[in-house]
């Protein structure tokens, strides 16, 4: 019995109160990083290629969303929400520390504003985003107020770049210079989906539900000096800004009617003409340019007499309904969408039936699944072409 005693209190001696060992440090990243958000919006994920291995941050329970890295590399940007409550903006370290919380609006109620589709500038020290803030429509019915606005890395108080209320998407340019966004108007539809209504008198009421909410295109420089609309299409929608990314063209997605889609590509100049580059109705998941801007690579159904959406190599003359062709011409690539180009090119990252996929670009054939045990919700993000690896990063 004493020595069962002495051993017991050698144990509470040397054990409860020796030094715990250090548990090792992850290795820092090396990049290049593909983050992505789980269909679960449970975590974010960073996926090092040049170490292989990942990473996975978590920042409660909270609905996760990533949407970019700083120009550097150096901190994730996401949203937070509380399942369908407003988002917020956030920005941490890669290894999840140091989260910051970047806007501050104090125009409304905290519950009645959140954060939606930010956009960190590839150049500037700036983040542009939409602002949606909950307002009482005219009928008395809730809606809400849709602002492109921004803020600096640091964080603050929102700057607009719109102040019509309805506006969406917000896309940087390459060079930063540049910021393309959706501007919605309603109107009284006519006969049919292709026809204006005759305008009304003055002061005429009209049904808000009869109106029809369509979008056009439009171009703002980043000191917000310089606006021009670019597309003004009588009826319809578009959607889908992406910058080629010598910044001279912008693709984007114009529907004359519900789901049916065609492919479009316009200058950035006042007065530009836009150019179509399909015909034939179809369903565009996605779009990106190759990185020569010789070109666009699309995630397309209903397309060239195929119902699954693969990716397409989409030519800037010529009709795509004819003249485009398969990239990566595997049917086990199935269910394609969110085509996203390394900044060096080298890569494709998609999603392959919800299922994060890499792509060598130098060998279109050779692609593989990069992770399957997870379900992903959203576009992969690559890491900016600055990025020198974690090791680096500072402050």
């Amino acid at each position: 019995m004493q020595k069962t005693v002495c051993i017991i209190a050698a144990l509470i001696l040397f054990g409860s109160f020796a030094p715990l060992r250090a548990q090792p440090a992850a290795p820092p990243l090396i990049g290049p990083l593909i983050a992505a958000t789980t269909a679960a919006q449970d975590r974010i994920i960073l996926y090092d290629l040049g170490a292989d291995q990942q990473r996975s941050l978590s920042f409660g329970t909270g609905w996760h969303m990533v949407w970019g890295f700083s120009p550097d590399g150096c901190r994730v940007i996401f949203t937070l929400s509380d399942g369908p409550a407003p988002a917020r903006l956030y920005s941490a370290r890669l290894d999840g520390t140091d989260k910051r919380d970047l806007v501050q609006y104090a125009d409304a109620p905290a519950a009645d504003w959140g954060v939606w589709e930010p956009q960190p500038s590839p150049t500037e020290d700036r983040i542009a985003f939409t602002l949606v803030v909950a307002k009482t429509l005219p009928d008395g019915s809730d809606g809400f107020e849709r602002r492109i606005a921004w803020v600096s890395a640091a964080g603050g108080a929102p700057e607009f770049y719109s102040v019509t209320g309805d506006e969406a998407e917000p896309e940087w340019s390459a060079d930063g210079r540049w910021l393309a966004y959706m501007s919605y108007t309603q109107r009284v539809p006519g006969a049919d989906v292709s026809a204006t209504a005759a305008p009304t008198p003055e002061g005429t009421p009209v049904n808000p539900a009869l109106l029809l909410r369509e979008a056009d295109l439009w171009v703002v420089s980043a000191d917000g000096a310089t606006k021009y609309r670019l597309t003004d299409f009588p009826t319809g929608s578009v959607r889908a800004p992406r910058w080629s990314p010598d910044g001279e063209l912008i693709s984007f997605v114009y529907s004359p009617s519900p789901n049916n889609e065609t492919m479009w590509m316009i200058a950035n100049a006042p007065e530009a003409i836009p150019t179509q580059l399909s015909l034939g109705y179809s369903l565009v998941m996605d779009m990106t340019w190759f990185p020569d801007s010789a070109s666009i690579l699309a995630a397309v159904r209903d397309f060239q007499n195929n119902v699954n959406n693969f990716l397409w190599k989409i030519p800037l003359l010529g009709n795509a309904d004819s003249h485009a062709t398969r990239f990566i011409a595997d049917d086990n690539l199935s269910y394609a969408d969110y085509p996203r180009f390394s900044p060096d090119g080298r890569w494709l990252a998609l999603r392959s039936a919800y299922t994060l996929a890499l792509a060598d670009v130098t060998d279109a054939a050779t692609w593989r699944l990069l992770d399957e045990g997870v379900i992903g919700n959203t576009p992969p993000l690559w890491s900016p072409a600055a990025f020198t690896g974690e090791a680096g990063c500072v402050g």
